[in-house]
């Protein structure tokens, strides 16, 4: 008897976790509709990150902090998230090099010029 109510209650978790993965997946499915404070409410962390040299900011914190007019919305850079990929390193490829181009090819005063 033991062993099933130790098999049931492993198998709840189980299932609970699985529906945590795809509510999560559910959640970030229309990512570029989100708000910043709705990213923030779970990725509140990528404010207080720091870089290994304390000179500079993080990405994140340098464009949402940034006088310049860098995308301010967590959306504007991160349009699509898809979580099935994998790791939390896939989502840098969920960037898109095109909108960092935008601003970092020379088009917008200010910003460091990174693409010809």
């Amino acid at each position: 008897m033991k062993k099933i109510l130790v098999v049931s209650s492993l198998l709840m978790m189980a299932s609970g976790a699985m529906a945590a993965e795809r509510n999560l997946v559910e959640l970030h499915k229309n990512a570029s509709a989100m708000t910043n404070k709705q990213c923030l409410k779970c990725h509140a962390k990528i404010l207080s990150e720091k870089t290994a040299n304390k000179k500079f900011k993080t990405m994140h914190r340098l464009h949402l902090e940034s006088k310049l007019e860098t995308p301010k919305k967590c959306a504007e850079c991160h349009a699509s998230v898809d979580l099935r990929e994998g790791s939390a390193g896939a989502l840098r490829k969920q960037v898109d090099p095109q909108i960092c181009a935008g601003c970092h090819d020379g088009g917008m005063k200010g910003a460091k010029k990174l693409f010809e």
